[in-house]
């Protein structure tokens, strides 16, 4: 695979800004690594980090490179700060650049597929928030959407007792506006949700502090009647339990045949 830093500079934000992206490699495969390229635009999937990480932390932590190379998929790692991929309050507007901008950049700068089949998003912690929070407000962007250790239930959490949101965070980005209820609470969101949703993917550790805050949303899903894969399982917030989960969910997302996605 090639794996690029892709510093550049984003209107929306108004500043520059990093992505890390791995493609794939039709020379070859490489010694001790399996390789496959698809014959048209390969599918991708848009990987997001967590509160404390940044665009390069997926492969500094994980082998994602080498998980990556046999299926012919596309990785694109974009970095938000500690934005919750949010337009925040007091500050920028992240959830406007992740949304709207980067996608457009991305087919701009690489050759991806843009059909809604071979388009997937994932996150960690703060991460798996924002991937599930676009899945939810633009299903008709994804096929399949993942959260590790997500912080699934933001409205909740600004006021936890025991291990609240960073008060300069929440004030930052969220400010004094009630999140309950709005395009920002993911348990709102699916609760509220459509019938044509992508396929969607939750998994935490049972010792992980937002374990509650998982099952809070998945609760809310299932009584909305949304279908999704649940893998609560030992494991805490840490990146032991994210290298083994990534796995999962790249042997979870639907892709399609290289003869398929190059008809």
């Amino acid at each position: 695979m090639a794996m690029i830093r892709c510093d550049f500079h984003s209107e929306t934000l108004g500043m520059g800004t990093s992505m890390t992206v791995l493609l794939p490699d039709p020379g070859g495969s490489g010694i001790g690594l399996a390789g496959s390229a698809p014959a048209g635009d390969p599918p991708v999937l848009y990987l997001l980090h967590g509160l404390s990480d940044d665009a390069t932390v997926w492969t500094r932590r994980t082998s994602l490179e080498r998980y990556v190379a046999p299926l012919g998929l596309a990785v694109v790692m974009p970095q938000v700060g500690r934005s919750f991929y949010t337009d925040e309050e007091h500050g920028n507007r992240y959830w406007t650049f992740l949304s709207v901008e980067l996608p457009a950049l991305c087919r701009s700068f690489f050759r991806l597929s843009d059909r809604r089949e071979d388009t997937f998003v994932a996150g960690l912690s703060m991460g798996g928030y924002g991937a599930v929070k676009w899945a939810l407000r633009e299903p008709g962007r994804f096929a399949a959407a993942a959260s590790l250790s997500g912080a699934l239930d933001v409205a909740r959490r600004r006021d936890d007792p025991v291990r609240p949101l960073d008060r300069n965070v929440s004030h930052t980005v969220f400010g004094d506006r009630d999140v309950v209820g709005s395009d920002d609470d993911t348990v709102a969101l699916v609760g509220r949700a459509g019938d044509d949703l992508p396929a969607l993917y939750v998994a935490c550790g049972t010792e992980d502090f937002l374990y509650d805050d998982n099952t809070r949303f998945v609760e809310a899903a299932r009584r909305r009647g949304v279908p999704l894969t649940v893998d609560f399982s030992p494991g805490d917030h840490d990146w032991a339990y994210w290298d083994a989960k990534i796995q999962d969910v790249l042997a979870w997302l639907p892709l399609r045949a290289h003869g398929e996605r190059g008809a």
